[in-house]
């Protein structure tokens, strides 16, 4: 997923993109941010996209810095919310190898690290921490590849919208997908996105020098999966991984 891609989606976006926004029913990531919002504070939104989270940001925070490496999305963004006089926007790539922005209190990072690109997540995820301070927090949530695996393995054995999930591979494309999930990199509309085990998300916080608070599920239906899952079909869910964690080096 380059800036073109986003660039070409920005005008569908909320046609095309998950809504976690919406879809988060018990509200656990706005609980994590009003837990560390501070009204003399400064947050920066990372893939802040057509800006869906910024009204929560606003009153919450002094400054709010909302970054994204689409310029359709931030045009759209400020056009959307005008009366948010806090916001400043700002394109940049963060799975580049550089980056200007530093000394932040708090950064929420929604659905943005899913390049399937390990040198682009490495430089992502270093890009995140130089913006923090010491001492400053992530709330960052990612698709998770447990879950991913779990709405298979269910679509396999009870043939849920059969017609939409593909099979039959040629031999060249099926070694590129095995390739690719070794690396968390799974195909999301013939797209390779990536997504993380828990476990995973962890040790690579751990290795950028955080400390992690908190690792929550954040449950969807399953209709976020599947055009028409059974009525048996409950528990368990479908899930992103959230989790708050804080800068300590």
């Amino acid at each position: 997923m380059d800036r073109s891609y986003w660039e070409k989606i920005a005008p569908d976006y909320n046609e095309e993109i998950f809504d976690v926004l919406q879809q988060d029913k018990k509200g656990y990531i706005r609980k994590a941010i009003n837990k560390l919002a501070s009204p003399e504070g400064s947050v920066i939104d990372i893939g802040c996209a057509i800006g869906k989270w910024l009204p929560v940001l606003s009153p919450a925070f002094k400054k709010v810095m909302a970054v994204d490496i689409s310029a359709k999305n931030l045009t759209i963004a400020k056009k959307n919310f005008p009366q948010l006089q806090n916001v400043e926007y700002k394109r940049a790539d963060m799975s580049s190898d550089t980056s200007s922005f530093s000394g932040f209190d708090m950064a929420l990072c929604v659905n943005a690290i899913l390049t399937d690109s390990l040198k682009k997540r490495i430089h992502f995820f270093s890009n995140i921490r130089k913006s923090l301070k010491k001492g400053g927090h992530l709330v960052l949530v990612v698709p998770s590849l447990e879950s991913w695996l779990l709405t298979r393995i269910i679509q396999n054995q009870w043939k849920i919208d059969k017609r939409l999930f593909n099979t039959s591979l040629s031999e060249e494309e099926a070694k590129k997908r095995y390739a690719g999930i070794q690396q968390g990199n799974v195909e999301i509309d013939n797209v390779a996105t990536k997504h993380y085990l828990g476990e995973e998300l962890e040790l690579l916080l751990s290795k950028e020098g955080f400390e992690v608070i908190q690792k929550q599920k954040i449950n969807y239906d399953w209709h976020t999966e599947f055009i028409q899952p059974p009525h048996w079909l409950k528990e368990p869910r479908p899930w992103d991984w959230m989790v708050v964690a804080r800068k300590i080096k």
